[in-house]
C-alpha cells in the first residue's frame, strides 16, 4: 500500500473567485444607491413638474365650465351640468376645492391639489357675483349645479 502524499493547491483559482464576489457586490450596492439618487432627481422633480401644469389646465378647465353655466343661468330656476376632468395626473389622484375668499369674500378661487403639489387658479369672469363653493376629485363625473334660489 502506498502513502497518501498532500500536495500543496493552487490557491489562485479562490483568489478570483472572491474578487469577483466583492467586486459585484460593491457594484450592486452602488447601483442600489444610485437608483434611489436617481429616482428623487430625475423622475420626482419632472413629474412634480408635470403635476402642477396639469394642475393648472384643470382649475382653469373648471373655472371655464363654472363661468359657462354661469352665463346661461336662468333667472328664476335651476341648471346642472356634468364634466370629466383627468382621473388621475402623473399615477396619482387629486382634490379640487372651490370657494370665495378674500375680505368680504370678494374673489372666488379654485385649488387642485394633489400631495405636496397645489395650483391656484382664479375664477375668471364672474367676480363675486354669485357665491361659488364646493368641492370634487378627479374620479368619475362631476357636476356643477347652479339654483337662483341658492342651496342650504
Amino acid at each position: 500500500m502506498r502513502p497518501c502524499i498532500i500536495e500543496p493547491m493552487d490557491e489562485e483559482g479562490v483568489t478570483r473567485l472572491m474578487e469577483y464576489i466583492i467586486i459585484t457586490g460593491v457594484l450592486l450596492l452602488l447601483m442600489i444607491v444610485m437608483m434611489f439618487s436617481v429616482n428623487a432627481s430625475i423622475m420626482e422633480g419632472p413629474a412634480n413638474k408635470l403635476r402642477y401644469h396639469a394642475f393648472v389646465d384643470i382649475g382653469n378647465g373648471v373655472s371655464a365650465r363654472i363661468v359657462d353655466l354661469y352665463v346661461i343661468a336662468p333667472g328664476n330656476g335651476t341648471i346642472e351640468t356634468k364634466f370629466d376632468i383627468p382621473d388621475d395626473v402623473a399615477g396619482k389622484g387629486y382634490f379640487v376645492d372651490v370657494w370665495m375668499e378674500g375680505e368680504n369674500r370678494a374673489s372666488q378661487a379654485i385649488e387642485v391639489q394633489g400631495g405636496a403639489i397645489k395650483s391656484k387658479v382664479a375664477i375668471a369672469g364672474i367676480g363675486a357675483t354669485r357665491g361659488v363653493i364646493g368641492n370634487t376629485t378627479g374620479a368619475g363625473w362631476n357636476m356643477i349645479q347652479y339654483d337662483s334660489k341658492g342651496f342650504l
